[in-house]
Order: C-alpha cells, then sequence, then structure tokens
C-alpha cells in the first residue's frame, strides 16, 4: 500500500471544483435569453466571491431579476423595483400624522 499513488475523492473534487469555477468566469449564461457575465472581487480573509454582471449597467450583483411585464433582465436598480414594504411605508405614515 505504502508503493502505491494514493488519490483522494477530496482532493480530485478540489481540483474539479477550481477548473469549473474557471471555466465559468471565462464563459457566458444565458438567463431568459440574455448574455450573462461572471465576475470576482476579493474577501478580507483572502477567498473569491463571484457575482453576475448585471446587462444594463454592468455593475456587479449578487441577484438579477427578469421583469414580468418587459422581459428585460437586469438589477434592482435598472428595472426600478421595490419591496412592497417600503412602496407603501409613506402612505400608512401620511394617513395616520
Amino acid at each position: 500500500m505504502e508503493e502505491c499513488q494514493k488519490v483522494s475523492i477530496n482532493q480530485y473534487l478540489r481540483g474539479s471544483k477550481v477548473k469549473i469555477k474557471e471555466a465559468l468566469l471565462s464563459s457566458k449564461i444565458d438567463i431568459a435569453g440574455v448574455s450573462i457575465g461572471l465576475t470576482t472581487s476579493g474577501t478580507n480573509f483572502g477567498g473569491i466571491r463571484y457575482w453576475f454582471k448585471c446587462p444594463s449597467c454592468n455593475r456587479r450583483v449578487g441577484t438579477l431579476f427578469v421583469h414580468p411585464l418587459r422581459h428585460t433582465t437586469g438589477c434592482r436598480g435598472c428595472l426600478g423595483l421595490e419591496y412592497r414594504s417600503r412602496r407603501y411605508k409613506g402612505m400608512v405614515e401620511a394617513r395616520i400624522g
């Protein structure tokens, strides 16, 4: 056994994950007919964080949306999306005051 080459499944998977991530970064993802790029940023502890690139403004974002009426893909800012609770907050306060 000592003479044999050892191949660990964990080592194999670690190497495969790196190759898969590199392949994803160099390719484009198709979401709702729109080509989306990926990008990275560094973390404070030396890691790497992965992001989508918004097709409209080219900013890095963690979430993209497909607008149900316009059928366009983009980030919250580009599509003008707001949370429902924020949209109605002023209306309730105006009636109380």
